[in-house]
């Protein structure tokens, strides 16, 4: 495959990888999806998740089917990632996709629970141990010595069962033995052949006999770059031959460097043109010299540590009765506990997010969606929580009952009404925040919900301009994922901002007799309830209620909505509000003059009521 067949990837990006990373190497790592080693290419992060999220879960960008749909997908893997306790896990969870099949999704909502769970067990002093680890682990980039060590962490923190089950599996006493043997190197090292990298080393400590040779060596090299000085320094009156200028050569090079005496007189020359060439000479040779015996210990050095790594048994594969047998290549304590880091700093932040946010499993069902004591994930500080739900759910009372924390079922639209800054709109992202959680196989933010799978997503928020342009553009955004085969979720807010309240009352008709049709399900939001049709059955009308202000002339809002009721946009409080603090008279009296088009009456009630509760205070 060529790095060019790779969505977003055109001749200048595959120019670059190549030139980075090498063709074989840029392929391995989108099909990975490691962000890391594309970022290190060149690629700015953002252009990297998006090239690895279609490479990975094309099909589940898919259900991303309006800008505002991918804006909340955005949003929420931004949120997530926060959480995350590497760089690489919140690179993993930024790539992250709508998963369209159903035992996928289960299957992550199972680690990503028992994660949850798993964190929110630990105590205090283990969360901080286990945060330390994988921040020592992001410091050292992810060394091997950095993930043994927070393998062991892991494992002393009790994380070894469950989703951890790869950290469990790991011998303590090997870990250990690793860990020790690790700390002689800087960097990594490859268990089957030679040191991995050219900017890798044995540490300064792991061998004294490494060290001397180091030593040595970096003496005789400050020797060489100054070779006329240490003639000066051997050169004397008294010698008057060149015998006694050779002997004294070598016995200032042995003093200075820490060699033998005879070690330095064989790297001597035979025939030197004169004392310069000499000196010279016998400085050049012994520095070879001692370059190749520090590179010959390195390499006993370092077959020595592969030793003391050694390979970890593993159950062949092959055994039909599960015996263990030999691990195969790479399959090494440091590798192991490597990828099992990685896993459970992936896991454990979502679990992490999901803890600290409250979040619940969902329970997933084939048609429809709702939710109890949901919570919108973007709204910081205390919140109300809201309970709804459109489709077929189990959250509901008795047919035909329904109450505040129990949404009516059955119903396959719901047109939501209600006060202005009410929280409709906020419904609305809330309840694409939890599909598209649910649909990536990750907690929501309610006491319960219940979510189908969904082939597409239309979230449209309000657009404040009114024109023919916006209008064409909306409908051919809304309406194309409608008729497509498939399960649609539709989120659709106040159309009557983009055409006249006429039109767009029958537009709104059309479009909840259309989501019917189709078989989908859709919330609409609208102001023009009233001036709506007979909706179908499978359709039915809530609405959000203002309550007066605060004595802080604030808007006081019940934001659950009310079940088969219209909602009032209550004008009469802003105006109440716009009379209390207008401080010019003459605004003031053309704000009194629109109280008396409102109902006068009614503004006065809600200015006596704002005060009364600001006296009771």
């Amino acid at each position: 495959m060529r790095l060019e067949d790779y969505w977003g990837i055109g001749p200048k990006t595959s120019e670059r990888l190549t030139e980075a990373l090498g063709t074989e190497r840029a392929i391995e790592a989108i099909e990975s999806a490691d962000v890391r080693a594309l970022v290190d290419a060149g690629l700015h992060r953002g252009r990297a998740t998006r090239i690895l999220r279609r490479a990975n879960g094309e099909a589940g960008m898919d259900v991303l089917a309006t800008g505002d749909a991918r804006s909340v997908y955005d949003d929420l893997l931004s949120l997530a990632a926060d959480a995350a306790l590497t760089a690489h896990a919140a690179d993993r969870i930024r790539v992250l996709t709508p998963l369209l099949d159903r035992d996928a999704v289960e299957e992550r909502l199972d680690r990503v629970v028992a994660a949850r769970d798993a964190w929110s067990d630990l105590d205090g002093a283990d969360r901080e141990a286990v945060a330390d680890a994988f921040a020592a682990y992001d410091e050292a980039d992810g060394s091997d010595l950095a993930a043994v060590e927070t393998a062991v962490a892991l494992r002393e923190a009790g994380l070894t069962d469950g989703p951890f089950a790869d950290v469990g599996a790991l011998d303590g006493d090997r870990l250990r033995d690793a860990a020790d043997a690790l700390a002689d190197v800087r960097g990594s090292i490859d268990p089957a052949g030679g040191l991995d990298g050219d900017d890798i080393e044995i540490a300064a400590g792991a061998d004294d006999e490494l060290d001397r040779l180091r030593e040595q060596l970096s003496a005789a090299r400050d020797l060489a770059d100054s070779a006329f000085d240490v003639l000066e320094s051997v050169r004397d009156g008294s010698l008057r031959d060149f015998e006694a200028l050779e002997a004294a050569t070598i016995e200032h090079v042995a003093r200075e460097t820490g060699v033998e005496p005879a070690t330095v007189r064989s790297a001597a020359p035979d025939e030197a043109l004169d004392a310069a060439d000499f000196v010279s000479g016998t400085l050049r040779e012994l520095v070879v010299e001692l370059e190749a015996a520090v590179d010959e210990r390195e390499a006993a050095v370092a077959a020595d540590i592969r030793e003391r790594l050694g390979d970890e048994p593993a159950a062949d594969a092959g055994d039909e009765d599960g015996t263990e047998g030999e691990a195969d290549g790479g399959d090494t304590t440091v590798a192991r506990a490597a990828t099992a880091v990685s896993d459970a700093a992936f896991l454990l932040s979502l679990g992490r997010f999901a803890a600290e946010n409250e979040h619940v499993r969902p329970t997933l069902v084939d048609d429809g969606i709702a939710v109890r004591g949901a919570r919108n994930p973007f709204l910081g500080g205390e919140v109300q929580p809201v309970s709804y739900g459109v489709g077929s759910h189990s959250l509901a009372d008795d047919p035909g009952v329904a109450s505040a924390d129990a949404p009516p079922t059955g119903d396959r639209v719901s047109v939501l009404t209600g006060a202005n800054s009410g929280g409709k709109t906020t419904l609305l992202e809330t309840l694409c925040a939890v599909a598209l959680l649910a649909s990536m196989g990750l907690p929501v933010p309610a006491d319960a919900a219940e979510v189908g799978t969904f082939d597409r997503i239309v979230f449209h928020r309000r657009h404040a301009s009114f024109n023919a342009g916006v209008l064409e553009s909306t409908l051919k955004s809304v309406v194309p994922p409608l008729t497509a085969d498939g399960r649609t979720l539709m989120l659709v807010d106040e159309f009557e901002a983009i055409t006249e309240p006429g039109r767009a009352a029958d537009l709104l008709n059309g479009l909840v007799t259309l989501t019917v049709d189709r078989g989908a399900l859709g919330v609409y939001v609208t102001h023009l309830a009233e001036d709506l049709s007979p909706l179908p059955d499978a359709a039915r009308i809530d609405g959000i209620f203002a309550e007066g202000l605060t004595n802080d002339l604030e808007l006081r809002v019940d934001y659950q909505p009310r079940f088969g009721t219209i909602g009032k946009s209550t004008p009469e409080f802003i105006v109440s509000r716009l009379v209390a603090n207008a401080g010019d008279r003459g605004v003031r009296a053309g704000f009194e003059h629109l109280a008396g088009a409102v109902g006068e009456e009614a503004v006065q009630r809600t200015l006596s009521d704002a005060e009364w509760a600001a006296n009771d205070d």
